[in-house]
């Protein structure tokens, strides 16, 4: 279904009366050339595997809007993944009203997605770091960063005998990129790290 499921875990604050760790995933659409196959992967060798690696090339950041939650019973339909990948994050699955209209456009069963309120919708709705209440819900926001992933093949040429060039896959190239994701909550406690940014 082209789904890409970003998962994070935030070690949770005891003294603030919060849960050991809060889960969340973000469940966008994956574009075709977003990511290189994995047939190509299990072809390419990497030599030395235990290297740490450094992004040959670093992609702008991505401002996520996540306006629609889905429902975790559903969403086994839009990926298998979702299960596992998002099993403790039951009640914080989040994804784009643009996404969503995609899948429904392949026949996704739309009843898995529920649309979130919105500032616009709700005039009060705030920004979780300009709300002094921890008990009233807002606009929480979230960053994460993906070090280091493989974006596209690398092609080298050779010249055969008769002089002729000829390209072939001969490694991958790799990036990094930035995310930030605004989704709703229903109480500023779950979204107290917004406030030291």
């Amino acid at each position: 279904q082209e789904v890409k499921i970003f998962r994070a875990l935030i070690l949770g604050e005891l003294e603030r009366g919060q849960s050991q760790f809060q889960a969340l995933c973000f469940v966008t659409r994956l574009h075709r050339n977003e990511i290189i196959p994995s047939e190509s992967m299990a072809k390419l060798r990497q030599k030395n595997p235990r290297t740490v690696r450094q992004a040959e090339e670093v992609r702008g950041l991505e401002h996520l809007s996540m306006d629609v939650a889905v429902n975790f019973s559903k969403a086994a339909q839009l990926s298998s993944h979702i299960h596992n990948v998002c099993a403790e994050a039951k009640e914080a699955i989040y994804t784009r009203e643009e996404d969503v209209k995609f899948w429904l456009e392949k026949g996704v069963d739309g009843s898995m997605f529920e649309v979130l309120p919105q500032g616009s919708d709700v005039p009060e709705l705030r920004r979780c770091r300009l709300c002094p209440d921890r008990w009233k819900p807002c606009i929480c926001s979230y960053s994460l960063s993906i070090q280091w992933y493989p974006c596209m093949l690398k092609y080298c040429r050779s010249r055969d005998a008769g002089g002729r060039v000829s390209s072939y896959k001969c490694g991958i190239r790799s990036c990094q990129k930035g995310y930030t994701f605004d989704y709703y909550v229903p109480q500023k406690q779950l979204c107290l790290w917004d406030e030291e940014t």
